[in-house]
């Protein structure tokens, strides 16, 4: 697997000349299959870029979706996919357990008047509002050698993280996830460590330094301390931290890396530790 960073910051896009080196758009993941297969986790900001590169890429694509919840964050974007104007593309929407009924609605309503110029109804694209199962346990499936699996996230409102394989390689994506409160239908820190247990790489929201987190306890976001320590419990081999708060700037985001990379060495685990970055391409 390739996966591309086209947006990583948290709760809302923060541009401007303290954040050029992480950037400020918000949450969008590009997976790129062996087979060639294109997937899309959230639709934040970042999203309208990597549309307008799928646009000169191809003039057909065929993309699948795989939306963690609904907060704005990580949906703003999608009324300016430039792809889901186009009559050439396929879109599919799978989206977990959660339905794909209910990403419809969401992205619908937030393109109806007053708040968006053109109604979803005017797009172009082909779209394909369900996830072909067949004989899969709910919310799994399995996509020509990609295997995907969702965990329910502990965040208002709820939501799923995944986790991607591949030929024996795992990525997992559990960003809006907090762990230091569990939230209706959230799951304890061990069944987290569990789902993430040796993957080569875990991208997990660390939104918080622990100040701000004595304020901000259920809003739905973890410490990066506390995504550390789960990475090094579950064995990860690499953890990119993502989410960040937008009021985190560049050396900000910077020190909160070298705070980690210290956590681990102390811990004496072998993990890797980057801080997620726009343009970031990450080999599985």
């Amino acid at each position: 697997m390739r996966i591309r960073i086209w947006g990583c910051r948290g709760s809302i896009p923060t541009p401007g000349s303290n954040t050029l080196r992480y950037g400020g758009n918000t949450t969008c993941i590009e997976i790129r299959t062996r087979k060639g297969q294109i997937i899309i986790v959230d639709a934040g900001t970042g999203v309208r870029h990597l549309g307008a590169f799928l646009y000169r890429e191809t003039d057909s694509a065929t993309i699948r979706f795989f939306f963690t919840h609904a907060h704005w964050d990580h949906q703003a974007g999608f009324p300016f996919f430039q792809p889901a104007y186009s009559p050439s593309s396929t879109i599919t929407l799978c989206s977990g357990p959660h339905g794909q009924e209910f990403i419809r609605s969401c992205l619908t309503h937030q393109m109806e008047a007053p708040f968006f110029p053109v109604d979803f109804a005017l797009l172009k694209a082909n779209f394909i509002f369900r996830c072909e199962r067949p004989h899969m346990e709910p919310g799994f499936c399995r996509l020509d050698g990609l295997e995907v699996s969702p965990v329910p996230l502990s965040h208002p409102n709820g939501g799923f993280g995944y986790k991607f394989i591949e030929e024996g390689r795992t990525f997992a994506f559990i960003t809006d996830n907090e762990l230091g409160y569990r939230h209706d239908g959230g799951l304890s820190r061990d069944q987290y460590a569990e789902f993430c247990r040796s993957a080569d790489l875990l991208l997990h929201d660390a939104q918080y330094t622990e100040e701000e987190y004595k304020r901000t306890r259920g809003w739905g976001h973890s410490t990066y301390s506390d995504a550390t320590d789960l990475a090094i419990a579950a064995g990860v081999k690499c953890l990119g931290l993502i989410h960040h708060d937008p009021e985190r700037t560049d050396d900000d985001i910077d020190g909160q890396v070298e705070f980690c990379r210290e956590r681990i060495q102390q811990s004496g685990s072998a993990l890797e530790c980057v801080a997620i970055a726009e343009g970031m391409l990450l080999e599985v």
